[in-house]
């Protein structure tokens, strides 16, 4: 249904990108109401102490959300600032409150949310609480939920954490594989050279990858958790 609200839960500022950017270029253009909603501060995690993280960086860092945002066509952009890598040191139920909030705010048709089998704690935070946030209760919007991957995350989980990454939907991007390149070069200080995956070679040929999985020339893959039709 066009205009059918989507929401895309991301733990830091370049996953919403890394993991669905084509999808959601694409849906917005095709006039779907596409929100993001970024749960984690993003860089702090580097230093000793969240602290002396340089509060101009992270302004920028969410500066960049939005640029990012409004090249794919999203609606809105909302960050949240929950501590970076120790979203563990967060009640669950904390992080469960946020996305029921947006949940009853924007009333998704469809979730878009991290893979919880990746290799970062916050990932994995974020999709179990995106489980219990969207849990097919009467009355709950939300008629599909996926799990979407993130370069240098979810791959290097080797599938050695439950849930692995079994991609079971494909998304065609090639129309818009090249937006999703370009809202990453708002996030400068995330990307890195090849063959480091988030590069923008990297990111060409995960999507060539995916899409010679699904028979189109660039694709992004997603793994349902669950459908109502």
């Amino acid at each position: 249904m066009t205009d059918a609200p989507v929401l895309v839960i991301a733990a830091h500022p370049d996953d919403e990108v890394l993991g669905c950017g084509g999808t959601m270029a694409r849906l917005a253009a095709s006039g779907h109401g596409v929100h993001v909603a970024i749960l984690g501060e993003g860089i702090t995690s580097r230093h000793d102490q969240r602290a002396d993280a340089d509060p101009a960086l992270l302004a920028r860092l969410r500066e960049s959300s939005h640029r990012a945002g409004a090249i794919l066509g999203a609606r809105s952009v909302q960050t949240f600032g929950l501590p970076d890598n120790r979203f563990d040191s967060v009640d669950l139920l904390d992080v469960v409150k946020i996305i029921e909030r947006l949940v009853q705010d924007i009333a998704p048709r469809t979730v878009y949310t991290q893979h919880g089998g990746d290799l970062n704690v916050d990932h994995q935070v974020v999709f179990r609480a995106t489980l219990t946030a969207t849990r097919p209760v009467g009355g709950s919007p939300v008629q599909a939920v996926y799990a979407y991957e993130v370069p240098s995350s979810t791959e290097w989980a080797f599938q050695r954490f439950a849930p692995a990454f079994r991609p079971n939907v494909f998304v065609d991007i090639a129309s818009t594989v090249s937006k999703k390149v370009e809202a990453l070069g708002c996030y400068d200080g995330e990307m890195r050279a090849f063959p480091h995956p988030r590069s923008a070679e990297a990111l060409h040929a995960i999507a060539k990858r995916w899409g010679a999985v699904a028979g189109v020339r660039a694709a992004e893959a997603f793994e349902l958790v669950r459908e109502v039709r």
